[in-house]
């Protein structure tokens, strides 16, 4: 009998032991699983145009898609054209949709996120190149991205100021440069007072002429007004305006004179595909917005992102600049080169304050 008992406790200590350990390695398993499943981050960029304009919106892009390179993201951009009425019904479906983040940017969408954004408070919004009105209720799930343009547009107005001044190929004997924008609206003019300042600060005899488009998605138009500068004695022109803005180097390339570009890396985008027109691109004023959206995404991640503020990124915070590339240092000798950083190093430290239009 007692044999009997020993020969069941074994059994029974045995079989306790293999269902202890077979639920140890299931609960691993699953751990693993759970691991494995971890779902993405899933982000969508609306753009209210199209990609391709090579400056503006391809950079927010880029920023998606260096986001979901380096993170657990699943990300999409969807194109809104320039069609208004599609914005507002998008947007409403995007975020009833299975989204974490919505990034949407520019002033003409700020009344829909400030309507949407309220109505799904488990959502989260980026907005860009505008701000939300915290002001009103239920917008502390918005994360407002503003640019210093004005302070990385007075250096090209001051570079362009001594473009005009100079004996380099193109350069003429008439003091003057021009100024291109797609629609007479505030960001715009801050670009426009930024690059008027640096012109003026380098030399206030320069004539700054300036040409409106009224569009962002006409680059015809965009090359007739900087045509109807360079016959006005422009050597140089700064073309801020998305796929307008492109007209604008389609003319420098038929002039065979200087022009700036605007937002991205402009002689870069073009050196491969189109290099006789990317030669004239002398450099470009950085707007970035690709480093922008992925330090924003970053920070979500990290669980540091400020929603319910808008964060104004200048030259120190690396939101605006110049490109520093090979046609810049080809084209513009190392003394103008040298005098602009020196002008940057003075605006980030204080003694250089810059004019805006932003709230005017």
């Amino acid at each position: 009998m007692k044999k009997i008992l020993i020969v069941l406790v074994v059994l029974l200590m045995a079989s306790a032991l293999a269902f202890a350990g077979g639920e140890q390695e299931g609960a691993g398993e699953a751990e693993g699983e759970q691991v494995q499943k971890e779902e993405p981050l899933r982000v969508v960029l609306y753009v209210n145009g199209t990609l391709g304009d090579k400056s503006f919106f391809d950079s927010a892009h880029n920023g998606l898609e260096m986001a979901e390179e380096d993170y657990n993201v699943f990300a999409k951009t969807v194109e809104g054209s320039y069609d208004s009425s599609r914005w507002e019904p998008d947007l409403t479906q995007l975020a009833e949709g299975d989204w974490d983040i919505i990034i949407a940017g520019t002033w003409q969408l700020q009344e829909y996120l400030e309507k949407l954004a309220p109505m799904h408070p488990e959502k989260r919004f980026f907005t860009y190149d505008t701000s939300v009105d915290y002001s009103k209720e239920g917008l502390d799930n918005v994360y407002s991205i503003l640019y210093s343009q004005n302070e990385g547009s007075f250096l090209v107005g001051a570079l362009s100021a001594m473009i005009t001044n100079s004996d380099m190929d193109k350069a003429n004997s008439e003091k003057v440069v021009g100024f291109l924008g797609g629609m007479d609206i505030p960001v715009i003019n801050d670009f426009k007072v930024g690059y008027v300042e640096g012109v003026e600060y380098v030399d206030p005899d320069v004539d700054v002429l300036v040409s409106y488009a009224g569009a962002f998605n006409d680059p015809a138009k965009g090359k007739e007004l900087t045509l109807a500068m360079f016959d006005q004695g422009a050597d140089i022109t700064f073309n801020v305006g998305g796929e307008t803005g492109l007209g604008g180097i389609d003319a420098a390339k038929e002039r065979e004179q200087y022009t700036l570009g605007v937002d991205s890396d402009q002689y870069k985008i073009f050196k491969e595909t189109d290099p006789e027109k990317a030669e004239w691109i002398v450099t470009s004023m950085m707007k970035n917005v690709d480093l922008s959206i992925y330090r924003g995404i970053r920070k979500h991640i990290e669980g540091t992102l400020a929603y319910g503020e808008a964060e104004v990124l200048g030259l120190a915070e690396n939101g605006v600049g110049v490109a520093d590339n090979e046609n810049y240092k080809r084209l513009v000798p190392k003394e103008y080169r040298d005098r602009v950083q020196e002008i940057a190093d003075m605006i980030e430290a204080g003694e250089i304050s810059v004019g805006t239009a932003i709230g005017k």
